[in-house]
């Protein structure tokens, strides 16, 4: 089978994108540990960060449901943007440490999340031309992920547990913030509570 066929190319395109959402999955499992783990609080801009990284990861979950698209390569390139200016922020803010403004958070390899999402976005901005530049061709775009079973069963079950973990995320938000702005100094809902 000549491999610049449509079908092996398809199938490729599919794993990479897999690839993709399971190391996003990692990255958002690691952060959500740490919350709760090691009791860090994420901070307003570190929650817009993992916004940003949901975000991708529904472009690629829309991929898998609804086939290879321009519109939800779109949706996860828009949020890798997010995610770039955000991080890019707040590494502005904390990269002097003063009194309110150091990295908030433990540092992982000797580097805090905030500079992590820069290359985070980078590198998420990168895998996506590489992905367009040699995997988007026309004639695969006629396979979807359902003729690919392995696959799809591998894909069904990294979306369920990429949704879990942004539920966990959800639920956290708001007894993190309620309704209102969020604050990195404890759970407003709960100490309300007593």
């Amino acid at each position: 089978m000549n491999i610049a066929s449509p079908r092996p190319l398809a199938a490729l395109n599919y794993l990479y994108l897999l690839l993709m959402l399971l190391v996003i999955a990692a990255i958002l499992t690691a952060a959500t540990a740490m919350q709760y783990i090691g009791g860090e609080l994420p901070c307003p801009l570190c929650l817009l960060q993992r916004v940003g990284l949901f975000g991708v990861c529904f472009g690629i979950i829309a991929t898998f449901r609804f086939g290879e698209q321009g519109r939800n390569t779109g949706l996860s390139l828009l949020f890798a943007i997010f995610l770039l200016v955000v991080s890019v922020r707040q590494s502005l803010l904390d990269i002097y440490p003063r009194p309110g403004h150091a990295y908030i958070g433990s540092a992982v390899f000797g580097i805090h999340m905030p500079v992590w999402c820069v290359l985070i976005a980078l590198s998420l901005l990168i895998a996506y031309a590489i992905k367009l530049a040699l995997l988007d061709l026309r004639e695969a775009r006629a396979f979807t992920l359902a003729e690919f079973p392995t696959l799809a069963r591998a894909a069904r079950a990294v979306t369920a547990y990429v949704v879990l973990l942004c539920t966990i995320n959800l639920v956290s938000v708001i007894v993190q913030c309620g309704f209102d702005a969020c604050h990195t100094t404890g759970y407003r809902l709960l100490q309300s509570a007593h």
